[in-house]
């Protein structure tokens, strides 16, 4: 029978699960018991209760007797607690706390599976342009913060462009509010709440913040095969469920005049700004304006930012256009 052990101390203030302090109060509240009895009684998982006694054991605040568990005094297991330094949850444990509520990837987390954490953002960053050099197919991004900062833009931006650059394709998800104010370099769908801060680098290695409540923290790399393609399978499903913000019933919102897609689709064709004036009779002080014009009403910087979303969009498409001079074209 359980005995009057006083106050049972709340362990999550020195970093366990909440699975832990919920095994931890039931052993309190029961007595001894084995991991049948108290998944049962817990309603949990077996295996969420294996875990959670495992992470007790680990800190002393339980001891076995065969299959059966026992908890050590409260008063005894706050004594070393305070003596012991607070460290953060090994990685393991991380990921399990994080991808706990998206479903197929908890499973995917094994305690074995290896992984490194980089401790600091700066740290992260070094990794991903480390990372990027390689790619040579696919970058893949879910952000669900809710404001992108200045630094995290002016860091990523120049990468982006220079894999898009060697023909590495980008794919994004993002918070419709931050997707909104951007012009990714490719294409684009935005959640209103992604579960989840993600970088995939040509389906091989991931990256994901270690905590998801303080990006400081650092991020923990994975390249465990099972656990990679569990996270893509999660991108995909977001990915089909996503807005594109280009297309309303699929109708693209940017509407060119006849001389701006003729124009677009034959700088697209490879012509200059010099031999697409002579192409369609117009002067190239004309064919600058109206590039200038449009990469203005488009918000972007440049003409490879204009191509990229443009083509992203499928806006480049010839139509006839008419001038006063000549009639059409």
């Amino acid at each position: 029978m359980p005995t009057d052990r006083g106050t049972i101390p709340a362990l999550t203030r020195w970093g366990f699960s909440a699975d832990a302090d919920l095994v931890y109060r039931a052993l309190n509240l029961l007595g001894p018991a084995d991991g049948r009895r108290l998944a049962r009684e817990l309603g949990l998982a077996r295996i969420r209760t294996k875990a959670a006694l495992d992470e007790l054991a680990a800190a002393g605040a339980t001891v076995a007797a065969g299959s059966t568990w026992g908890a050590r005094p409260p008063a005894e297991v706050v004594r070393r607690l305070r003596r012991r330094p607070s460290p953060p949850p090994p990685a393991a444990e991380r990921w399990r706390q994080h991808f706990a509520t998206i479903d197929g990837i908890a499973a995917a987390c094994r305690p074995e599976m290896p992984g490194r954490l980089w401790p600091t953002r700066a740290a992260t960053r070094k990794r991903v342009a480390q990372l990027a050099t390689g790619e040579r197919h696919e970058h893949l991004t879910i952000n669900n913060e809710p404001v992108v900062s200045a630094e995290s833009k002016s860091a990523g931006e120049p990468l982006d462009r220079r894999l898009a650059a060697r023909g590495v394709r980008l794919r994004v998800i993002a918070r419709g509010e931050i997707a909104a104010g951007t012009m990714p370099l490719g294409p684009v769908r935005h959640i209103a709440a992604p579960p989840v801060k993600l970088m995939v680098f040509d389906r091989q290695v991931a990256l994901f913040p270690a905590d998801p409540l303080d990006l400081e923290r650092g991020y923990v790399e994975v390249a465990d095969r099972g656990f990679v393609a569990a996270l893509c399978t999660l991108f995909e499903r977001l990915w089909d469920e996503g807005l594109d913000p280009y297309r309303r019933q699929e109708v693209f919102p940017i509407d060119l005049s006849p001389r701006e897609s003729a124009l677009v689709g034959l700088l697209a064709l490879g012509h200059t700004d010099l031999t697409a004036a002579e192409e369609l009779g117009l002067s190239p002080r004309t064919v600058a304006y109206t590039m200038r014009a449009l990469m203005d009403r488009l918000g972007v910087q440049n003409r490879f930012q204009l191509a990229l979303a443009l083509g992203a969009a499928g806006a480049v498409r010839p139509e006839p256009w008419t001038t006063e001079e000549n009639g059409p074209r």
